[in-house]
């Protein structure tokens, strides 16, 4: 592993034996005092988590999904936190409609996050639930100043969801997102998790938040009922593993669509990638391409796993992988719709510590604050639903009950049987993406997570169009452009490709060491002692 990092981001790793990354130093800040008080690096994880609801809003909150991976020294185990479509929600229900709103209630399912908190905290914790809230209720009470690319995010959501039931009531001041450096104060928030830390979360899917919550969907709109938040459950799952060279990569499997990251190695280990040099624009040429059919096979069959028709095994199946790596051109852009296999604006963090134990763990409310409903007490609903598909049979077809196809993914590498890395790219669609990219840059290119993070990227959007970081070398984008790729180079600021947050082992003789990277994309941290 190289220490020194190679692309100029700004930043250097952190060396230690307990540490936590995330996208907020304060968050950050959150778990590293959970571990100094005795705690692990679940609890540490999930006092980050909770704080993020509060300090990066414009990403996640009370309201949204979550999944985990987590080493507990001997095995790896995976949790599914996302939430399921209200009973109300039979395809009829959005007859008329073509596609899923991308905002408002008819987006909302429930959410599972909360949930998760406990399921996390029951099995693997070791402090007291309600102590992991300590931060975020002193935060949402008495405030914190604002950082600079929370706030611009928040200003970018505001006409856009504005006009959402409780959605300026609860996030602007004075009709206005607050600026970089503002104090924001959310009081009613604080109550609401508060009420959540001391019901050990019951109250959120059994009592007064769920009545709240309910009452004001029944007002403003939505669909929800006392059962629909009863029924919720968070699934303890197996990680699905997938070897690329001498390392395994963990993904949650579906209704995740981690599996995208999985196929998109397996067909760039087919086309023997390897032979075109790190850096090169044959080597990304390739990753785009087997990215593009990844994806292609990812919005066709994967779903929630009891709507699946084609196994995940079918998907991951080194002979299908390989008739697909068959179909790219090594020097020309393509276009691929789906295979027909055999069949038989996210928070990402990371915590490890001293004992062994590691956790990659993310959750979301899908783009920026999510539908833009918000119930009262700042709890902003998730917009995942708007992941449903409407075409009559489709696998990810809506309907009562069921979970909607998902981009949020934590990661987990290992080598050996060993723990090698928890890691995640978060940013919607970006994240298989950068999923295969920080992959190959660890394990082809030797780099530490910071060195994996800096180095530029790039990214297929939601409309099938190439972008790459400004700091892409010229040569790489005139390379891309020559064949055929219709390539799109973005500003320097661009937020579009994700935020990276990562922790590796040290080494095979150190497995109580670490060394952490944040992304220098956003506000930041990775720390420890």
């Amino acid at each position: 592993m190289l220490i020194s990092p190679p692309f100029g981001g700004g930043r250097a790793p952190v060396l230690a034996r307990n540490t936590v990354a995330s996208s907020q130093p304060l968050a950050t800040q959150a778990g590293i005092e959970a571990l100094q008080n005795g705690g692990n690096a679940v609890d540490a994880a999930l006092a980050t988590a909770i704080t993020l609801t509060v300090v990066e809003p414009t990403m996640n909150g009370i309201g949204g999904d979550g999944f985990a991976i987590i080493w507990d020294g001997k095995k790896l185990h995976g949790l599914n936190a996302s939430g399921r479509a209200p009973a109300a929600w039979t395809p009829q229900y959005f007859a008329g409609q073509s596609a899923m709103d991308p905002i408002g209630w008819k987006t909302v399912t429930v959410p599972g996050v909360i949930a998760g908190w406990v399921e996390l905290s029951k099995k693997f914790g070791k402090l007291p639930f309600a102590q992991l809230f300590k931060r975020a209720i002193d935060y949402a009470e008495n405030g914190y100043p604002v950082s600079p690319v929370i706030a611009r995010q928040w200003r970018e959501a505001v006409p856009i969801l504005k006009n959402q039931p409780g959605f300026s009531e609860s996030f602007l001041i004075d009709g206005k997102a607050p600026q970089s450096g503002q104090i924001w104060r959310h009081p009613e928030q604080a109550n609401t998790l508060k009420e959540i830390a001391s019901s050990q979360g019951k109250s959120f899917y059994h009592g007064t938040l769920a009545k709240s919550m309910v009452d004001f969907s029944q007002a403003t709109g939505g669909c929800f009922t006392m059962q629909d938040f009863a029924d919720n459950k968070p699934e303890w799952v197996d990680p699905l593993a997938f070897d690329y060279g001498d390392y395994t990569l963990y993904e949650i499997p579906p209704n995740g669509s981690g599996i995208a990251a999985q196929m998109a190695l397996g067909i760039l280990q087919a086309a023997n990638i390897k032979q075109y040099p790190a850096n090169s624009a044959q080597r990304i040429h390739l990753q785009v391409e087997a990215m593009r059919i990844a994806f292609a096979d990812a919005y066709a069959h994967v779903s929630d796993a009891r709507s699946m028709t084609v196994s995940v095994s079918a998907l991951l199946d080194r002979n299908y992988l390989a008739s697909r790596a068959a179909l790219i051109d090594h020097h020309k852009a393509g276009s691929y719709g789906p295979g027909d296999p055999h069949s038989g604006g996210t928070v990402y963090l990371c915590a490890a510590d001293s004992s062994g134990m590691m956790i990659s763990y993310i959750q979301s409310n899908f783009k920026g604050f999510g539908s833009g409903v918000v119930a009262p007490g700042g709890i902003a609903f998730h917009n995942r639903g708007m992941s449903f598909s409407l075409v009559d049979g489709h696998p990810n077809q809506v309907a009562p009950g069921k979970r909607p196809f998902h981009t949020i993914l934590p990661a987990f590498l290992s080598k050996s049987g060993k723990p090698t890395m928890a890691f995640g790219v978060m940013g919607g669609n970006m994240q298989p993406q950068g999923h295969i990219q920080f992959v190959m840059r660890f394990v082809d290119e030797y780099l530490n997570p910071q060195a994996c993070s800096d180095a530029p990227r790039w990214r297929i959007d939601e409309f099938g169009k190439l972008t790459v970081e400004a700091a892409m070398p010229k040569s790489v984008v005139e390379g891309l452009i020559n064949m055929g790729h219709d390539v799109s180079v973005m500003p320097a600021d661009s937020l579009d490709f994700g935020s990276a947050q990562a922790i590796s082992v040290l080494s095979d003789d150190a497995q109580s060491a670490y060394i952490a990277g944040s992304d220098h994309r956003r506000d930041g941290l990775a720390a420890g002692f």
